[in-house]
């Protein structure tokens, strides 16, 4: 059986007690036998224990009080009721109030010990959903959003403010900045945080094959429909939907994301039922959803009931002083994943990443981590263990010249590149202008003249 479950049995009749305690731990349970229903009551906020089986009718507290007080305190523990006053209405009864069996005294031993078995059963069942739901918070929840930047100190914020309502949120950003992080450790830190969270990449999926996914449909609605398929928004009741890139969607697939948002209904693809389903929606998406707006690309009112609350990620070029911060998370998580000895990145090797312009953002820096520790067999990381793109000069101003749109102003533009080569530069010299002077090729006057042209202050 493994580990032994933990029954408690409450009976004022204390030859039954007796008797279901020797039966039970002849089974190989361990059995706590209290004959008041009081002291059974404080045990339970002590005890870990796996079922309750109570007697219907005691003195003071009844067994379907004592039901009804562990289906509010402890939900997650299955109830069996006994009682010698058996009836059809007081099984309905009981059974309404939640409890998992009806046993009418006198009970066959086999009857009885069936029923706790699947009540055990189900008990080690809800224990393991706990368990994977604390790792869910563990490793979605808002401390995984790594920083001390004033940007991420206020997306934190509005995380917080966020999560525990049920306003739909949208979440604006350059790819690999972590909006779906931030999506789930809204739903994590919401009251619907015991419910499921459901991602849709909306981009992933050519639109037929999206509308089926999210909707769902019925039985021969199409070829290759050969059973009912429940869609996202379904899976998706009583907990989150994250709508990932939802600039994607079609014109047709906005109208009807557009009805969801507004009555909470929608039909399934073929299907003529309407479907009600409570849900929290969060989207996301790397483009402007209100210059689609203006271009006629996405419908404006759907754009307004998706942008209730919104939350801007900051690219991590806007936020390098986060980046030592999320190095050390990364390194930490890759090595517990992988099962790799602890290594550090140099100081030098830091300045490096500290001072790229990571066009990929936080995900392009967890790939090139990863990398590092799983390629590099010394403890520490210096310089050369770099990829060559964050290590070669060439290959980074490249890198930056290629992101460029084709029409800008050169004179803008340029002051824009200087200014930056200038941070990067103080910041692989640990900000010693003379040592970054050197790195420029200029005097340290010139430096502190250029300094004080573009506001430049620290890293």
């Amino acid at each position: 059986m493994g580990e032994k479950a933990h029954i408690l049995v409450i009976d004022d009749e204390k030859n039954y007690l007796l008797v279901l305690q020797t039966l039970l731990e002849d089974e190989g349970y361990t059995v706590t036998a209290i004959s008041d229903p009081e002291t059974a009551l404080a045990f339970l906020e002590e005890s870990e224990v796996d079922v309750v089986v109570t007697d219907m009718k005691m003195p003071k507290v009844s067994g379907r009080e004592v039901l009804q007080r562990v289906k509010k305190e402890w939900p997650y523990i299955p109830v069996l009721i006994m009682t010698a006053f058996g009836s059809i209405e007081s099984a309905v009864d009981v059974m309404k109030y939640g409890a998992f069996d009806y046993i009418t005294k006198p009970f066959s031993n086999d009857e009885l010990l069936l029923s706790i078995h699947n009540a055990v059963e189900l008990s080690r069942a809800h224990r393991q959903y706990r368990l994977l739901q604390e790792a869910m918070e563990n490793r979605y929840g808002i401390h995984q959003i790594v920083g001390r930047s004033k940007a991420i100190r206020d997306v934190l914020v509005m995380v917080e403010r966020a999560a525990p309502s049920r306003s739909t949120v949208l979440i604006s950003g350059e790819s690999g900045t972590g909006k779906e992080l931030v999506a789930r450790a809204i739903h994590y830190a919401s009251p619907r945080k015991d419910k499921p969270f459901i991602s849709v990449n909306c981009m992933a999926l050519n639109p037929g094959v999206l509308e089926s996914e999210l909707f769902g449909h019925e039985k021969g609605s199409f070829t290759g429909a050969v059973a009912l398929r429940r869609g996202r928004f379904e899976q998706a009741d009583g907990g989150t939907l994250f709508l990932d890139e939802v600039g994607e969607l079609t014109p047709d697939l906005q109208v009807k994301l557009l009805r969801v948002l507004q009555e909470r209904k929608f039909e399934r693809v073929g299907g003529g039922e309407e479907i009600e389903v409570d849900i929290r929606v969060v989207a996301a998406s790397n483009k402007d959803l209100g210059a689609l707006v203006e271009r006629g690309a996405f419908r404006e009112d759907l754009f307004y009931r998706l942008n209730v609350v919104q939350i801007p990620l900051p690219p991590l070029r806007e936020r390098r002083e986060d980046i030592p911060l999320l190095v050390a998370h990364f390194v930490e998580k890759v090595c517990a994943d992988d099962n790799l000895p602890p290594k550090t990145f140099s100081t030098e090797a830091l300045n490096y990443l500290t001072g790229y312009e990571w066009p990929g953002n936080i995900r392009q820096l967890e790939n090139v981590v990863e990398s590092c520790l799983v390629l590099v067999p010394g403890a520490t990381i210096g310089v050369d263990d770099l990829p060559a793109e964050i290590r070669d000069e060439e290959a980074q101003f490249k890198s930056a010249v290629d992101l460029l749109p084709v029409q800008l102003d050169l004179a803008d533009t340029l002051e824009k590149i200087e200014a930056a080569l200038i941070r990067r530069a103080l910041v692989r010299a640990d900000l010693v202008q003379v040592k970054a002077a050197e790195y420029l090729g200029i005097s340290k006057s010139l430096l502190q003249y250029k300094l004080k042209k573009y506001g430049i202050t620290g890293h």
